[in-house]
């Protein structure tokens, strides 16, 4: 089998002009398999047309009781999926035992967001005193105003604001569109901003001009963001796993904790399905507890003992 193995990162290498990184990933991945192949079957891996879809699924069993992520697992399926299609087209095997097998389902994690306490101070971190820092802050205002996507909000064109109403003509994916409501601190930042802002000769003007423009005049990037938030969350303190899209999930667990409903978060945000949106449904043990205590009639007297802890009674 190990022979095998050879003959197929041989493919890759010559006739795929596979990368020395793929080609370290697929070595790794089919290592791993001949090693168990040759401990099931005592000592000495067999050759590929001996193994079967149930010995291959023992595999993957294996990896699973071993701890490995799901998305691990995917990722040797595919490696092992690769490698025995070879084997069929070279004739080492006649039916592809790895044809049969399906991904492990990956659990979804729950998105990274910033409580309220912390998105008042990194709205408030960019200086008020330079263009920069105007701008800055009109574009966190907005993401998180709006629930925008960092590409969404670097696409804006000025004409795409309606001051009167509050409301800004978003294209999300698939250059859908939609209308999403911003608020006064929003409104009062983006004024601010377009009062400074400066564009490049070669942008376009009028109702068409971008809103968020670079130290060039040209329209912000959505990697400039990333680097932008990054120092704003530095000097703030807070946690840097923090990236553009968290406003948006802030934006979202926000509203769902204030108790607005989740139909009306969806369209907010522009998802297709609710299914989407379901994963904002957590909300925070805070508001748990609190509607938990002012709700169950068995909460109260938890409630007052709290009360005469904090009180030091």
């Amino acid at each position: 089998m190990q022979a095998a193995v050879e003959r197929f990162l041989q493919y890759l290498r010559v006739e795929r002009s596979a990368s020395e990184h793929t080609l370290k990933g697929y070595r790794e991945d089919l290592d791993a398999l001949v090693e168990y192949m040759a401990e099931s079957f005592g000592g000495n891996a067999p050759s590929p047309g001996r193994i079967t879809s149930g010995d291959l699924r023992g595999y993957v069993s294996a990896l699973s009781e071993a701890g490995y992520a799901p998305s691990t697992v995917s990722r040797r399926l595919a490696s092992l999926r690769g490698f025995f299609k070879f084997g069929r087209r070279e004739g080492w095997i006649e039916d592809d035992p790895a044809g049969p097998l399906r991904n492990p389902r990956a659990g979804r994690t729950l998105p990274h967001f910033l409580t309220t306490d912390e998105i008042g101070r990194l709205l408030s971190a960019p200086p008020a005193a330079t263009d920069a820092g105007l701008r800055d802050r009109a574009i966190l205002e907005t993401m998180y105003s709006a629930g925008l996507r960092v590409s969404e909000a670097v696409g804006l064109n000025t004409g795409d604001i309606d001051f009167e109403d509050g409301v800004v003509l978003v294209r999300g994916k698939g250059k859908k569109e939609r209308f999403a409501p911003i608020g006064s601190y929003a409104v009062k930042a983006l004024r601010n901003w377009l009062e400074v802002r400066q564009l490049h000769p070669g942008e376009p003007t009028g109702a068409d001009s971008p809103v968020f423009l670079n130290k060039f005049g040209r329209r912000l990037t959505t990697r400039s963001v990333g680097r932008m938030l990054e120092k704003y969350l530095k000097e703030s303190g807070l946690d840097l796993r923090a990236s553009p899209h968290s406003l948006r999930h802030s934006f979202a667990t926000h509203l769902l904790d204030s108790g607005a409903d989740i139909r009306s978060v969806q369209e907010l945000l522009g998802h297709k399905s609710l299914v989407t949106t379901q994963i904002y449904t957590h909300v925070s043990t805070a508001t748990l507890l609190e509607v938990y205590e002012r709700s169950h009639p068995h909460a109260k007297k938890r409630r007052k003992r709290r009360e005469k802890v904090g009180s030091g009674q």
